[in-house]
């Protein structure tokens, strides 16, 4: 298990600003002063993988919680984004410029604090900053990673000012769990500041940082952009792109772009995909008596009930529950409401009709993952059949399940705690994982067709 308590760590070299020419010069030159010490004690480079993590920015962030921006935090300041700040510094009676600047920055933290005391921000809009923290939130988690594996990692940090080009950092540390004699296994870090823009251009460059013959991953921290330029080029490069959908901005339209580019065969994972194993085991074993088996056959109506704010978990879980079923998506409507209804009809393989939920509930009391699962329902109209299962969040409850009284014939399981289902382990868990989970691609690709009706 991984921990953010990390172990001590040996500091070889405290971040130093360096000229990106200069970079694994800087790196070497570290090294080579360590070693050269009297005490006795060597270091060694990153031998795992290179891990570069694409951090965002606060500015798209705050310009979302206070209703100034709908569109992707992906770092790059677009049209959307442009017109976005443009607002915002006509509202606050600064110079209109369309760039942020500190200035614009300050006050908008100012006055989403000021939101936040006052209760004028819902649970959802809050997220909206707290998904993607200015103060490099994912560094932590870098730490504990490192600790366990040290490896090479390289942070990109787009801002969305102007374009000055790209300033660098680097540093280096040696946890001391990480030793064999008098030999510390150490991490390197390399920090890079600009611009989406200016990122993009040294884009070469930064696939040059990997360390060569080393597995190289990707944390996306941000709304996939396929068409940007640096993601590409990284993504071509790396052993898997990690991104975490519970974080997207607009879940539907982001998975769109996960299912279109497993079509193109990137490797993909989600971290928001391991929230929902206890989900899956539970369901499984639901079915593993063989009276209950052979029924299973006969679903046909489905109820998903989740946190309101992202279906990401949701659409995956129905996708992963009609790909092991073999049902064909043939209809999808969204009726909205104060559930935020969503519907899809499904063919099953004898041709029966199946319906689908999905609903979002709104909470008073939030969980710390946008969109988690609360309760489940797989029934069917032929009152005869075994199959009906309830699974319910340990936290949360059936709720309008058990308010309907129509789980009182089924049976009914309770999800227990998944605190071990957090951000850190899930990405620890992943840069221990080798090639793709099929079982994560057959469900996106049902979940991409399910999708896909949006626009039909």
């Amino acid at each position: 298990m991984m921990t953010t308590d990390t172990p001590p760590l040996v500091s070889l070299q405290a971040p130093k600003d360096v000229s990106i020419d200069e970079l694994e010069t800087s790196l070497t030159n570290i090294w080579q002063t360590y070693n050269n010490k009297d005490d006795g004690l060597a270091a060694t480079r990153a031998t795992t993988f290179t891990f570069i993590v694409y951090e965002t920015e606060g500015t798209q962030q705050l310009l979302t919680a206070l209703g100034y921006y709908s569109g992707p935090i992906d770092g790059i300041a677009g049209p959307r984004t442009v017109l976005a700040i443009k607002a915002a510094q006509k509202a606050y009676g600064l110079e209109i410029t369309g760039k942020s600047n500190q200035q614009l920055l300050t006050k908008l933290q100012e006055t989403y604090a000021q939101a936040i005391a006052e209760g004028r921000l819902t649970n959802a809009e809050e997220k909206a900053v707290q998904m993607y923290p200015s103060d490099l939130e994912g560094a932590g988690l870098a730490d504990a990673i490192a600790a366990v594996n040290p490896c090479r990692i390289i942070t990109l940090c787009p801002t969305v000012g102007e374009d000055e080009g790209v300033t660098a950092q680097v540093s280096a540390y040696c946890p001391i769990n990480k030793r064999s004699q008098q030999t510390l296994i150490c991490c390197e870090y390399i920090t890079l500041r600009g611009t989406a823009e200016a990122l993009d251009r040294i884009g070469g460059m930064i696939s040059e940082l990997a360390i060569t013959e080393l597995p190289k991953y990707i944390w996306w921290k941000a709304s996939p952009e396929p068409e940007y330029g640096l993601f590409k080029r990284l993504a071509a490069q790396s052993d898997s792109v990690i991104i975490d959908s519970s974080t997207f901005t607009n879940p539907e339209t982001d998975l769109l772009k996960i299912g279109e580019m497993l079509e193109k065969k990137m490797p993909m994972a989600d971290l928001n995909w391991g929230r929902l194993a206890a989900w899956q085991e539970l369901t499984a074993e639901a079915f593993d008596a063989p009276e209950r088996r052979s029924a299973i056959g006969e679903i046909d109506r489905v109820v998903i009930d989740y946190e309101k704010g992202n279906p990401a978990q949701a659409w995956m879980f129905l996708g992963w529950v009609a790909s092991r079923l073999k049902w064909l998506p043939v209809a999808y409507k969204q009726e909205g409401g104060d559930y935020d209804l969503r519907r899809v009809t499904f063919m099953s393989p004898d041709k029966r009709t199946v319906e689908a939920e999905l609903a979002a509930i709104p909470l008073e009391d939030y969980g710390d993952i946008a969109g988690d699962l609360i309760s489940i329902k797989l029934s069917s109209t032929n009152l005869q059949a075994d199959c009906c299962t309830v699974l319910c969040s340990e936290t949360k409850g059936c709720m309008r399940m058990e308010a309907s009284g129509g789980a009182q014939s089924c049976r009914i399981e309770q999800v227990t705690s998944l605190a071990d289902q957090n951000t850190e382990q899930l990405l620890g868990q992943q840069l221990r994982r080798w090639g793709q989970d099929h079982l994560y691609q057959e469900t996106m690709e049902l979940t991409y067709k399910i999708l896909k009706l949006l626009n039909t």
